[in-house]
């Protein structure tokens, strides 16, 4: 009896330790406990120990790229319209929830300070061409490795525009729909992963994105239930608003 226990310990032991543990990936910072996608998000996101931070970027008309999820800041900031429409100077007017503003691209980027990783998601039209620029000259002057960035979007055009600017920026094509069907364009684009939503995520759709070479970082898992679920089929990374609940 006892060696019947001690094959089944063992055999528990060698599973667990063959799972690997999935990048813990900040959403908006940590949304969960402060307001998304503001400076103080990132910072409770690197507070908890996160290996890297997603948020999310627009161009604005005056040509700064700011980081906000929205098109239109009347859900989180006490001003109307579209973000794209706002010059700098009128936008840093905007309070946001919780008494933040609207932060630069270049202040997440300051605030993080090569410390972990940042996933950037194209949320707006022509943001490839001026968020280039920003990557670059960070890597080039600041002492960004390249390696801590990868850039995403549902825009699969805005990623086919980053492509064309660096061919070697990590690339990850976000999608909605049947995770497989984004395979095609990832390997047009040599991206590296697949950011699908997790619901729509098994076993069998995992291996196959896996079998064409292709990493997976799923978005947005907050329940318990669902990390253990995504942990089971070996996503490589997981997005949630709580980093603390994935350990």
């Amino acid at each position: 009896m006892k060696r019947v226990l001690l094959v089944l310990i063992t055999g528990l032991t060698l599973v667990s330790c063959n799972m690997k543990k999935p990048l813990i990936i900040g959403h908006r910072g940590a949304m969960g406990h402060e307001t998304e996608n503001t400076l103080a998000s990132v910072q409770k996101a690197m507070d908890l120990g996160v290996d890297m931070i997603e948020i999310d970027v627009f161009k604005v008309k005056s040509g700064e790229i700011v980081v906000f999820h929205d098109e239109n800041v009347e859900r989180l900031t006490n001003g109307p319209g579209s973000i794209e429409d706002y010059n700098y100077i009128d936008l840093k007017k905007l309070i946001v929830d919780g008494g933040h503003k609207i932060p630069m691209l270049q202040d997440v980027l300051k605030l993080i300070d090569n410390k972990v990783a940042l996933n950037i998601e194209l949320k707006g039209a022509n943001t490839a061409d001026r968020v280039n620029h920003i990557m670059t000259y960070y890597i080039e002057n600041k002492g960004w490795s390249a390696e801590n960035f990868i850039i995403s979007s549902f825009n699969w055009d805005e990623l086919r525009e980053m492509r064309t600017l660096n061919p070697n920026v990590k690339l990850a094509i976000l999608t909605e729909e049947d995770p497989t069907e984004a395979i095609p364009i990832a390997k047009e684009l040599n991206a590296v992963a697949i950011n699908p939503y997790y619901k729509n995520v098994n076993l069998q759709v995992a291996n196959t994105i896996r079998e064409a070479g292709l990493k997976i970082y799923v978005w947005t898992v907050n329940e318990e239930e669902d990390i253990n679920a995504m942990k089971r089929i070996d996503v490589d990374g997981i997005i949630t608003n709580y980093p603390e609940r994935i350990n």
